[in-house]
């Protein structure tokens, strides 16, 4: 099985940018999806970006595209999120998630098809 573990969360303010790293270490475990989710108090869990690791395919939720750029360091074996031009709705627990067989690129950006989370990392964007 596979640990991830998120860090890079803080608060910013409204225009703001972070930057989220998780890194992956464990057993032997063939990556063929990693992705970044977030969960807002009393809201669900939904799909920010994600990457086949493969070709470096990128998916990206509506809401954040052209804000956030999802990347990945195959030598480091870590996974990145760009975040710029933060707005108060980004403000949640932000994952990392990885997940270990092919899936249909639609379902790229939903949480079920991940086997793999990290423990999460909040961000907080203020007005």
């Amino acid at each position: 099985q596979v640990q991830l573990a998120e860090s890079g969360g803080g608060s910013v303010q409204a225009g703001g940018s972070l930057r989220l790293s998780c890194g992956a270490s464990g057993s032997s475990y063939t990556t063929y999806y990693m992705g970044w989710f977030r969960q807002a108090p009393g809201k669900e869990r939904e799909g920010v970006a994600a990457i086949y690791i493969k070709t470096g395919t990128t998916y990206y939720a509506d809401s954040v595209k052209g804000r956030f750029t999802i990347s990945r360091d195959n030598a480091k074996n870590t996974l990145y999120l760009q975040m710029n031009g933060l707005k108060p709705e980004d403000t949640a627990m932000y994952y990392c998630a990885a997940r270990r067989l092919g899936l249909w690129a639609a379902y790229a950006l939903k949480p079920d098809m991940y086997d793999a989370w990290g423990q999460g990392t909040q961000v907080t964007v203020s007005s």
